[in-house]
């Protein structure tokens, strides 16, 4: 360890680190609402407009759609103006794929199985421009979309009486 001055040794013995051993709770593991499983028919939307690492909104936003898919509802995740980077196969560093830091592909990764799973992800088209993104990086399977399509799949959801999850960062 470096050397450390006694008041540096001081401020660091006067509570101990950590208090308590790994493993410990801190938090209680009550439930408070029923664990509700979809019903025939019932629809789970999500839009995302947040960018990969600026914040956890759009993952949280992909963990949550997945968790409702699990649930047994038909599940779509729809990303517009910047939030349509997360959907881009190309991300990675140096090389497209590759992780410069732990996580930097969880969206990708969660995007991958959610499809898998059966969920639909939709991209605006628009937001990929603005960001000077290619259609053609998208991770395979994510569906296209015309700008104004945001509003008319926010329509058609919301028609279908869907749980709508909108997520906005900046």
């Amino acid at each position: 360890m470096t050397d450390l001055t006694e008041l540096e040794q001081k401020s660091m013995s006067e509570i101990p680190h950590p208090a308590l051993a790994e493993g410990s709770s801190i938090y209680g593991g009550t439930k408070v609402f029923p664990d509700y499983k979809a019903e025939e028919g019932e629809t789970y939307f999500t839009l995302v407009h947040g960018i990969a690492h600026e914040s956890s909104v759009s993952f949280v936003a992909v963990l949550q759609a997945t968790r409702a898919l699990r649930k047994g509802f038909e599940s779509a995740i729809y990303f517009y103006g910047p939030g349509s980077l997360n959907c881009l196969a190309t991300r990675g560093f140096p090389t497209t794929g590759a992780s410069a830091f732990p996580g930097e592909h969880n969206i990708n990764n969660s995007l991958k199985t959610f499809m898998a799973e059966g969920g639909k992800v939709y991209c605006c088209r628009f937001g990929l421009s603005l960001h000077g993104a290619r259609e053609e990086d998208l991770i395979e399977g994510v569906i296209p979309t015309h700008p104004l399509d945001v509003q008319d799949a926010l329509i058609h959801y919301a028609r279908k009486g869907a749980i709508i999850n909108s997520t906005y960062m900046f």
